[in-house]
């Protein structure tokens, strides 16, 4: 397994547009602290850069060794809104900044089932450059529950569409996150999220679901105890024999300094993939 650091690392957790670092210190961060890859998203690069910026970050990126894990390309797919889906209308932008990247897959977002049909005609041509299209388990979508994910992906029906495993919005969708499910949607599992959390109905945070109402938990490093049962699920992606990336996907928590969060959840990870 390859560990994969997203630059949500430097951006807040409702505010994702400011990013509190540049690249280049993202990048010498992400090799001090032992990670291989970057995850990127539009608070650094994206659709909307200019030309000079996309290559001084894949200058970057080579020059510090590391590789793209996946890009989300642009804000409205980061926030997951009703306009999300617009990038399946036209994503041929996207697979010219993957390229640019060297970046294997691209996150995209599905809100109904009327969006399945672009899905399919975007994956055609994904596929055409060797790039895969991803969604995340994530709330007010098509991947919330278990059942809906395996739905859409079957009715999507492309071996360059999967998904990106995120235990905690199955968590907070009353969804199973360990084995069986890991086992259930094994085929379609290209990318790894992690993040972490503790439900509690006076929590800090609260993001509305279609399937679970209203849900409020606090937010905690990845290397905390009390939240992700971590042991439970690096056991059951043991299991199903993955063996691509593993992407820290949380913003930094008040306390720490995004380097001290970057080096404990590594530090952290690496002794559950060892």
């Amino acid at each position: 397994m390859q560990l994969s650091l997203s630059v949500r690392i430097a951006e807040e957790f409702l505010s994702k547009e400011k990013a509190s670092m540049s690249l280049d210190e993202l990048a010498l961060l992400a090799v001090r602290c032992g990670y291989q890859a970057l995850c990127m998203r539009a608070s650094q690069v994206g659709v909307h850069s200019d030309p000079e910026l996309i290559e001084k970050a894949a200058s970057c990126m080579v020059a510090n060794g590391l590789s793209v894990s996946m890009i989300t390309g642009d804000f409205d797919t980061v926030y997951n809104n009703d306009k999300g889906p617009k990038s399946l209308e036209n994503i041929t932008p996207y697979l010219e900044l993957a390229e640019k990247l060297e970046a294997p897959r691209i996150r995209v977002a599905l809100k109904n089932d009327s969006d399945i049909l672009n899905a399919q005609r975007a994956a055609d041509e994904a596929a055409e450059r060797n790039i895969e299209l991803v969604h995340q388990c994530h709330t007010l979508s098509l991947f919330e529950t278990v059942e809906s994910i395996e739905s859409t992906l079957k009715a999507i029906n492309r071996p360059n569409f999967g998904l990106v495993y995120e235990p905690a919005n199955l968590e907070i969708c009353n969804q199973d996150y360990g084995f069986s499910t890991l086992e259930r949607l094994s085929k379609w599992i290209f990318n790894v999220y992690l993040q972490n959390q503790i439900i509690n109905a006076k929590g800090s945070v609260t993001l509305p679901t279609r399937c679970n109402g209203d849900i409020s938990f606090d937010l905690i490093s990845i290397h905390t105890s009390g939240g992700i049962d971590y042991e439970n699920v690096f056991s059951g992606l043991k299991s199903i024999g993955y063996e691509g990336s593993i992407t820290v996907h949380q913003s930094t928590q008040p306390g720490e300094t995004p380097e001290e969060s970057a080096k404990g959840t590594a530090d952290f990870l690496r002794g559950l993939i060892n």
